[in-house]
């Protein structure tokens, strides 16, 4: 239901016109009347008088011809009437509740247009915003992306690498387990050699031997390195000493050297430290890259062999 207020504005516009009506009526009347005054006053002052008058003389005189009398001038034509004064039309003022629905239209028009263009910007604003979104997601893919290829190059580097130390550790573990089965061979050769060796010696003392009276050993003769074999030894090993470090004094290293009977070393073991532990791994060293020892005058390698080695000498 429509409340008062609306059948009211809807109603019949109030007639504030009329007030305005009238006195253009009575503007029209005072004008009229002062027109048709004005006429009337025209109209008697253009009127002419007429009059007659007679003369007398003493002296006679003919008489003057008979006055004719003329007729009057006919009267002047009326004047035109006054021009009537043109209808000015009002425009009667558009009701209030016109007005309101007019000033209401161009508002809700304008309005409309405001939303519209606020519709249009946030449209555009939303478009540039998934647009900037999309780009952003795009750059963030393709950083993942390079991430897990790097992620995935750094693994596969990583596992090249522990495959190669595995390797390497293969090989050295390989290596390590090559040299103690060749010590172990050479072990068990040189002590076949030294039960050869024995057995032979027994039975050439038994044959005939040669030495002292207080001599326990079986050979048939007295045996042990000629005078000179020292000098062949340290000539041999010294070239194979890698030593740089600063130490005080010359301290002494002995390593007991085991060798098969052509001389080639199958171990060798500290028996005594210099007290200088980078002098004795030298030393130890050294003896490992000499790798055999040269033969006695007799041919014969000794076996063991107790190498005493000094940084100095």
């Amino acid at each position: 239901m429509p409340s008062n207020t609306e059948r009211l504005d809807f109603g019949p516009p109030r007639d504030k016109g009329s007030l305005r009506a009238y006195g253009l009526a009575l503007l029209v009347h005072v004008l009229l009347i002062a027109a048709l005054t004005w006429g009337v006053n025209w109209k008697r002052s253009d009127q002419a008088v007429s009059f007659e008058a007679e003369l007398w003389s003493s002296v006679p005189q003919e008489a003057a011809p008979k006055l004719i009398k003329t007729a009057p001038l006919p009267p002047p034509p009326p004047p035109p009437p006054p021009a009537k004064a043109p209808e000015v039309k009002v425009t009667p003022p558009l009701p209030d509740v016109d007005i309101a629905l007019e000033q209401e239209k161009k508002r809700k028009l304008l309005q409309a247009q405001k939303d519209a263009e606020t519709q249009q910007a946030l449209k555009a604003e939303q478009a540039a915003e998934k647009l900037k979104a999309e780009l952003q997601a795009k750059r963030d893919k393709e950083k993942e992306k390079e991430k897990e290829k790097a992620q995935q190059a750094r693994e596969e580097l990583a596992k090249r690498k522990a495959a190669e130390e595995a390797k390497k550790e293969a090989a050295i573990e390989a290596k390590k387990q090559e040299v103690k089965d060749q010590e172990k061979q050479k072990l068990a050769a040189a002590a076949a050699e030294q039960r050869h060796q024995a057995a032979i010696n027994r039975i050439m003392g038994q044959a005939g031997a040669t030495g002292g009276a207080d001599a326990r050993g079986s050979a048939q003769k007295s045996s042990g390195p000629s005078a000179g074999y020292g000098g062949k030894v340290r000539a041999a090993v010294k070239p194979n000493v890698v030593f740089t470090d600063d130490i005080a004094g010359n301290p002494t290293a002995e390593i007991e050297v085991r060798t098969t009977l052509d001389g080639s070393i199958i171990s060798q073991r500290l028996v005594k430290s210099s007290g200088n532990k980078a002098w004795d791994d030298a030393a130890i060293k050294a003896v490992i890259r000499t790798g055999t020892l040269p033969r006695d005058v007799d041919g014969r390698v000794p076996v063991p062999m107790i190498l005493e080695m000094r940084p100095k000498d």
